[in-house]
């Protein structure tokens, strides 16, 4: 089973970027999608970006798109999520997720089976 696991999260002030890492202990291409969610407190954890491991297609939340970025690096079994003008509503914590189930939306969580343990992001106003 691969595994997954975050890195990059940390403390910045809004307008600012963070880039944000998911390492699988495999191929990435073992998962058909790669998705970033968040869980800020009390609210429900959401999807903010998804790729295609095979394939170009790239998924954002409304909220972030024009702002966050993801893409993959094949060679280094890593996806990665650019943050770009960060706000305070983004500060969460964020997972990396992977599913190898087709699944007609991207951002539906139980869709997931694969999980990595999180990286908390903060962004003071």
């Amino acid at each position: 089973q691969v595994q997954l696991v975050e890195s990059g999260g940390g403390s910045v002030q809004a307008g600012g970027s963070l880039r944000l890492s998911c390492a699988a202990s495999g191929a990435t291409r073992y998962f058909n999608r790669i998705a970033w969610f968040r869980q800020a407190p009390g609210k429900e954890r959401e999807g903010v970006a998804c790729i295609e491991t095979i394939g170009p297609g790239t998924y954002y939340a409304d909220s972030v798109k024009g702002r966050f970025a993801i893409s993959q690096d094949d060679a280094k079994n890593t996806v990665y999520l650019q943050m770009d003008s960060l706000k305070p509503e983004d500060t969460a914590i964020y997972y990396c997720a992977g599913r190898r189930r087709y699944s007609s939306t991207w951002d539906t969580v139980g869709a997931y089976e694969h999980w990595g343990q999180g990286t908390q992001v903060t962004v003071s106003s």
